[in-house]
């Protein structure tokens, strides 16, 4: 019996998705649950699975849009995978008399002998005698014959005084993938949409780089995961939106949404772009169980096993350019949130402490927001505030 396979509704957003790869060939065997193509939509990777065990005919083609409910191939139950046919080559007889046989250089002139003023121009010249074809008896190459072959090699090479080639200069062109597409779309109706600014600080990073020195092995001994930078800003956001309930609330028609939670959306550098996974109530977690989340999304986000609950939502973004080595930049509000927080690398500089000149590892921070509904105060005092709170680790424990 055959049964046929369809697009599986994936989300309730999602019309249609493209056929990225088949993991079977057509004809194989499959198992019963055994993933056998992956299907991209707009926002994540899915896996089809086999229905049922039997032999795999594939309908679809990788690369085809289809729409939700579109065949993509049938498994006919029982049997096995047939077996591979083998190639079987054409007798040489046959392929040499089904294309003439290529005529080797200088077969046709081997037979010409250059005369002797024939022979001494084409040595001076450097002419190949196998390369003319002599007009004399029997083939034999004259000094005309020379002669002319002497301007065919001149008038040949002129063109070598051309500039020489710089090397390939090739273009390749692929088709944009639905995730890629979608993020272009969004960021380009982000900069249309919204009155995005951005305001910049920097923020002293020896205070948590010493803690993390001095507790980081019996962090990692007691909760299974190391203390990573991520927990701390993810809390110092957290902390600083309590004060700033504006950078956490969004625009929806005349009205401003405010939330008394914070769902962190953390930028994750994919296989095929960039997703924005959540932390769902960030506000709520211990340093350990947001590393644990981190660690847990970005794993997902690697392997292309995001779902779309886990990047659905989301009130607040967090995107690290320092780790490809960024030293600040602007970064673009996720909509429909209404501010974005960028971390870039920590370079060690010289700074006043006390009225001294120390070097301290210095990271600088930007956050861009929606002036609509931010002000400047507002921004800047959010700003201002994470800085604190990263600067004296201890705020974040004790809440002050």
């Amino acid at each position: 019996m055959s049964l046929e396979i369809k697009v599986p509704a994936v989300g309730e957003s999602i019309t249609e998705v493209v056929l990225s790869q088949w993991l079977k060939a057509d004809g194989d065997f499959v198992e019963m649950d055994e993933v056998i193509a992956e299907l991209e939509s707009d926002k994540a990777t899915f896996e089809l699975t086999a229905e049922q065990a039997g032999t795999l005919k594939q309908i679809a083609s990788e690369g085809d849009t289809l729409a939700i409910g579109a065949l993509v191939c049938s498994i006919e139950a029982g049997g096995a995978a047939p077996a591979k046919k083998e190639t079987v080559a054409a007798p040489v007889a046959a392929e040499k008399s089904s294309a003439p046989a290529p005529q080797k250089s200088g077969d046709s002139y081997a037979s010409g002998t250059p005369s002797p003023s024939a022979a001494k121009i084409l040595a001076e010249k450097g002419v190949d005698a196998n390369a003319i074809k002599g007009t004399g008896v029997d083939g034999r190459i004259t000094k005309e014959d020379a002669l002319k072959a002497e301007k065919t090699k001149t008038a040949a090479a002129t063109p070598s005084t051309a500039p020489a080639s710089v090397g390939a200069r090739n273009e390749r062109r692929e088709k944009m993938s639905p995730l890629r597409k979608t993020v272009a779309k969004r960021l380009v109706a982000v900069k249309n949409e919204t009155a995005m600014l951005t305001t910049f600080n920097e923020v002293n990073m020896k205070p948590i780089m010493d803690l993390r020195g001095k507790y980081k092995d019996q962090f990692k001994e007691k909760h299974g995961v190391g203390l990573g930078f991520m927990s701390f800003f993810t809390k110092a956001v957290c902390e600083a939106a309590k004060d700033f309930p504006a950078v956490n609330a969004r625009i929806e028609g005349d009205e401003i949404v405010y939330n008394d939670f914070v769902d962190v959306s953390i930028a994750v550098s994919a296989p095929k772009g960039l997703v924005v996974p959540i932390i769902r109530n960030a506000d709520a977690m211990s340093l350990a169980q947001i590393e644990k989340t981190v660690i847990e999304l970005a794993t997902k986000a690697r392997d292309s096993k995001l779902t779309i609950d886990e990047m659905t939502g989301g009130t607040f973004t967090i995107t690290n350019g320092g780790v490809f080595g960024s030293m600040m930049s602007t970064p673009i509000i996720n909509a429909p949130q209404s501010a974005i927080l960028g971390m870039h690398n920590i370079i060690e500089r010289p700074i006043a402490e006390n009225k001294e000149v120390v070097i301290r590892p210095m990271m600088y921070i930007a956050l861009s927001y929606d002036h609509r509904i931010i002000d400047g105060r507002e921004s800047v005092g959010f700003l201002v505030r994470v800085k604190q709170l990263l600067e004296d680790p201890a705020r974040l424990l004790l809440g002050v």
